[in-house]
């Protein structure tokens, strides 16, 4: 039996726990991953909200000006920690773009090439988001070990900290503006995203503090910084890539299997629970399922199981759209329904 996609309020507990904030939130969002899929950048909150695309858009230009401002300043003063922040500015705020094209190619219905629909176009998407970020922090460690080992003087001190500070506040207005958004609509993407913008302004800070290291006559706090800074800008592609990868093989949070077992296991006329699978398609999760009934039942009521089944994932199960649900009868011999097919399968 296979269910119609339905719009279903879901309650999602991964939204439901606090963050941490202040000091806290910043130290943990750059070394601890965040327990949300690449959904980093859309999800089924984002795609049913006009708020939320507004946010990314607007997250977009912010992000962008600071980043042009940042590059005006990189000319003047040939600063290269501040180089490396401006890659990483804009980066970030480019990453929003082929993540954007991806979500309208989601949006377009099943084809008969394309049968199971373009969710997957994110996960192309999310290619190209790790190749930007590997690209700034390749360019921000180059520049730097080549400024090294061929030092230059950092011209225009204070507009490079005005540029730094400049970073700060950008990054920090983004992330505001991306959680408040992001807990107004329910998105947890936009959050994490918020999250980010607010790592990248740690990056920023770090730039104002090399530029008061050469001001005091520390003229290789230029290009250490850009070197932590590349090495930030790797632990962010680090997680990035990891989720994506992820994602590509299909890979699910366990957790979320043992709870749709549990949500079938308490349906009526669920003997017992075979088979779940369920892999992400885009944002949207996808089900195959496998339950054990009466084998007295017939046709019509032994649906009428599957569709309760599925109707109560609709319900419970996060950002599921579609499942298929089997049924098999149960027998008394304790027969394999599908012995003859799956002796063919080995």
């Amino acid at each position: 039996m296979t269910g119609a996609p339905h719009q279903h309020d879901h309650k999602d507990p991964e939204r439901d726990h606090e963050h941490p904030t202040g000091l806290k939130a910043l130290v943990r969002s750059v070394f601890v991953p965040h327990r949300h899929d690449f959904a980093d950048s859309v999800d089924q909150a984002l795609q049913a909200s006009g708020q939320g695309v507004r946010a990314v858009k607007i997250s977009l230009g912010v992000l962008g000006l600071t980043a042009l401002i940042e590059g005006f300043i990189v000319v003047l003063s040939g600063s290269v920690a501040l180089l490396g922040d401006t890659l990483h500015n804009f980066s970030d705020a480019f990453t929003a773009v082929p993540l954007w094209m991806a979500f309208s190619l989601g949006n377009r219905p099943p084809s008969r090439r394309f049968n199971y629909g373009y969710g997957r176009a994110e996960d192309v998407a999310g290619i190209c988001v790790v190749l930007l970020i590997a690209l700034s922090g390749a360019l921000t460690a180059w520049q730097s070990v080549a400024r090294l080992v061929h030092p230059q003087h950092v011209h225009h001190l204070p507009f490079v900290m005005a540029a730094a500070a400049i970073g700060v506040v950008g990054n920090e207005v983004v992330a505001q503006y991306r959680l408040r958004i992001g807990q107004r609509i329910g998105s947890a993407a936009l959050e994490a995203d918020g999250l980010h913008a607010r790592t990248d302004g740690i990056a920023s800070f770090a730039v104002l503090l090399g530029a008061v290291g050469v001001a005091f006559g520390a003229g290789w706090a230029d290009p250490v910084v850009g070197l932590l800074i590349s090495l930030l800008i790797f632990l962010v592609l680090a997680r990035t890539a990891s989720s994506i990868g992820q994602r590509l093989m299909d890979a699910v949070d366990p957790a979320l299997l043992s709870e749709a077992e549990h949500i079938l296991g308490h349906v009526d006329g669920v003997i017992r629970v075979g088979d779940v699978r369920i892999r992400w398609v885009g944002h949207q999760l996808h089900a195959e399922i496998r339950l054990v009934v009466d084998g007295q039942l017939g046709v019509a009521e032994a649906h009428e199981i599957s569709e309760r089944a599925y109707h109560q994932l609709l319900h419970q199960l996060p950002r599921l759209t579609e499942a298929i649900v089997h049924t098999d009868p149960s027998d008394q011999d304790d027969r394999d329904p599908h012995a003859q097919t799956r002796h063919h399968r080995i």
